[in-house]
């Protein structure tokens, strides 16, 4: 049984023109995690290191992770009120699911050290903005809103020596400029070893920082992020905790990078998600419209695997993920649309009857650990859809229908819901 470590330390942050470098240490053990940013300015300023010093805290936990130690130093780390409310919320609420999963609370962990922050003002321009970029339907719709509202860019991370082309491809439909980052983890994490914990890291929280040092180091006021609103919603409650799989996506967590970035390089960066008031089925409507994507997007995670042998060349056709997918696009797509994205139809197999009672929260006791909507939403699909004519041979949508009762309707869902920190120039 793998045992906790002691004493993990943040050993330093080095800024080289276009690279981070972020060291760490685990009972004497050495990490060290890598990225290089192009087409951008040089990193070398102070308020670039301010913004990837945010980036530096969230990182460690990828390493952090491995031996969940019961004392983390930040030693010589720059951090303030704001960034430290950040990193003790990554810290516990980020690796919830990676606690659950391995029945390991960390509220023992005792955080120590670290240094006061300086507040820079960059100058930045309010209507230029990054948009990091996947290649799924959330960050597809991002993108097309944004056309000819601001000056746009797409942020790309990509692991060392690979582009996966599903993404390359998409966005190369978009037409737009593109800032890259190269993410190269430490072997030993991507090697594994029988010693370490496995689990969950808050990914997108490390990527939407990546973004933030990008849009500084290149003068640009805004990164654009993907999250919709039902991202907020949690999995399960553990131990007073709620464990949610995309905590970094929610809006808490929007919140608590925003009040960081601004105790650091103050307001005038702007880190919010464009589709943070809007639901799935919202995001699939606008997405149907876009048809010269159809062909190339891919939502499926096993496409973006580090590992060549097990990446898979198309949908999969069997995750969670394809079939969500499948179920909120086919009220706005026809079912021969759909088979043709999919070479299949992920809804009518009987293998994966389970899967979707879990998605619209009839199976399991918890929505699934996944990239997916809430249970609410994915039971607002399955009712529309069950009661188009084409499906109609699938009875097992109708009768699962019939067992779902959903809070809101269908109309509901495609109107904005709850809070949003974009600022009105994204949206002329």
């Amino acid at each position: 049984m793998t045992s906790r470590a002691l004493l993990f330390r943040y050993t330093g942050l080095e800024v080289d023109d276009d690279t981070l470098t972020g060291h760490f240490d685990l009972d004497g053990r050495r990490f060290k995690e890598s990225v290089t940013i192009e087409g951008v300015g040089t990193l070398r300023t102070p308020a670039v290191r301010a913004v990837a010093e945010l980036w530096y805290l969230v990182a460690g936990l990828s390493y952090y992770k491995t031996g969940a130690a019961r004392r983390i130093d930040l030693a010589a780390t720059p951090v303030g009120a704001k960034g430290r409310a950040l990193f003790d919320a990554a810290l516990r609420d980020g690796l919830a699911e990676f606690s659950f999963r391995n029945d390991l609370p960390l509220d023992d962990v005792i955080v120590e050290g670290g240094v006061d922050v300086v507040t820079y003002a960059p100058a930045l321009a309010a209507h230029r903005v990054l948009t990091p970029f996947g290649g799924g339907i959330d960050s597809v719709v991002t993108a097309t809103q944004l056309l000819g509202h601001v000056d746009q860019a797409l942020f790309i991370v990509s692991p060392p020596n690979v582009r996966f082309a599903p993404l390359e491809d998409t966005a190369a439909v978009t037409g737009l400029p593109i800032v890259r980052a190269t993410r190269s983890l430490d072997d030993q994490v991507l090697d594994g070893d029988d010693s370490f914990f496995r689990g969950h890291v808050p990914v997108t929280a490390m990527i939407a920082l990546l973004a933030a040092v990008a849009a500084v180091a290149s003068g640009r006021g805004g990164v654009a992020m993907s999250n919709e609103h039902s991202a907020s919603s949690p999995n399960l409650r553990w131990l007073e905790r709620d464990v949610n799989h995309q905590w970094s996506k929610s809006w808490i967590a929007e919140e608590l990078i925003g009040d960081a970035l601004d105790e650091v390089v103050g307001p005038d960066l702007v880190v919010a998600s464009y589709l943070r008031d809007r639901s799935e089925l919202w995001v699939a409507q606008r997405f149907a419209q876009q048809s010269s994507f159809h062909h190339v997007f891919r939502s499926c995670n096993r496409a973006f695997t580090q590992r060549s042998a097990e990446r898979a060349t198309s949908w999969c056709g069997e995750c969670d993920k394809c079939l969500f997918i499948d179920l909120i696009l086919a009220p706005f797509l026809s079912r021969a649309a759909l088979r043709a994205i999919f070479d299949g139809e992920p809804l009518s197999r009987p293998d994966l009857e389970g899967s979707l009672r879990a998605l619209v929260g009839v199976g399991l006791d918890h929505k699934p650990f996944e990239c997916v909507g809430d249970p609410d939403e994915s039971a607002v699909a399955l009712m529309k859809v069950s009661a188009l004519d084409e499906w109609a041979d699938v009875t097992a949508l109708r009768e699962l229908a019939l067992l779902v009762q959903p809070e809101r309707d269908f109309d509901d869902l495609l109107s904005p819901l709850g809070p949003s920190r974009v600022p009105a120039h994204w949206l002329r």
